[in-house]
C-alpha cells in the first residue's frame, strides 16, 4: 500500500511539472502581436517581429538579430491629449550586413553590437495639430544615456502628429554594454500645440526586464 501511495505521488509530481512546461511553452504563442502586422520594416535594421522568446534569431538581407531580453507590457501613459501605448521593449544583438556598417559607425565603431529599442504607438486624441516625442531620453540602469538624436529607426516618430491620428513604429538606442542591464527609464517630451505652447508635462516611464 505504501508503495502504491508513493509511486502515486510521483506520478502527480511528473504531472504536475509537464502541466507547468507545457503553459510556459505556450507563453510565446498566447502573445498578441497584431499591432505590429501592418508595419513596413526598417530599411537599416533587421526586422525582429517574429522574436518572441530570448535566444530566437532571425536573418534577412540587413543582417542577424539575436533577441536577448524580451518583455510585452502593453502599457499605455497619458499625457493629455497624448496616449502613449508602449507594446514591446527588447534587448537584441545584431550583427549588421557588411553594406549597412558604415551606417551604424556614427554610433558605434563595433562590428556587432547590442540594442535596446521599443515599439510604440502615439494616439493624438485632439483635434489639433501637435508636437511630441515619445522618447527625449533614455537611461539604463548601467549608466548610460541617450537623447532623441541616437536613434537608429528614424522612423518619424518625434515632432508633428495630427488630429485624431495615431503614429505607431520601432525607437532603438545602441548600448556600449548591455552588461546587467535590469531596466530602462525614457523621458518623453513635453506637449506642444501648433504655436509651441505647452499644453502637458513630459514624463518619466521606467521599464523593467
Amino acid at each position: 500500500m505504501k508503495k502504491l501511495i508513493v509511486l502515486i505521488s510521483i506520478i502527480s509530481i511528473i504531472l504536475t511539472g509537464c502541466s507547468g512546461q507545457a503553459a510556459t511553452s505556450k507563453d510565446s504563442s498566447n502573445i498578441d502581436t497584431s499591432y505590429a502586422e501592418n508595419y513596413e520594416p526598417n530599411p537599416q535594421v533587421t526586422d525582429d517581429r517574429t522574436l518572441l522568446e530570448e535566444g530566437e534569431t532571425v536573418l534577412d538581407e540587413k543582417g542577424e538579430a539575436t533577441l536577448k531580453k524580451v518583455i510585452f507590457p502593453n502599457e499605455t501613459h497619458e499625457m493629455d491629449p497624448i496616449k502613449l501605448h508602449i507594446k514591446d521593449v527588447k534587448l537584441i544583438h545584431l550583427k549588421p550586413d557588411y553594406s549597412l556598417v558604415d551606417y551604424f559607425h556614427m554610433l558605434t565603431h563595433e562590428e556587432e553590437f547590442d540594442f535596446v529599442k521599443l515599439y510604440v504607438e502615439i494616439e493624438n486624441t485632439s483635434n489639433e495639430q501637435l508636437n511630441y516625442a515619445p522618447i527625449a531620453m533614455l537611461k539604463t540602469s548601467n549608466g548610460q544615456t541617450f537623447d532623441w538624436e541616437k536613434d537608429i529607426y528614424l522612423e518619424e516618430l518625434n515632432g508633428v502628429i495630427e488630429g485624431n491620428k495615431t503614429k505607431s513604429g520601432n525607437l532603438g538606442f545602441v548600448l556600449e554594454s548591455s552588461k546587467a542591464l535590469e531596466w530602462i527609464e525614457i523621458t518623453t517630451s513635453d506637449v506642444y500645440d501648433e504655436n509651441q505652447k505647452k499644453i502637458s508635462n513630459s514624463e518619466k516611464i521606467k521599464i523593467e526586464f
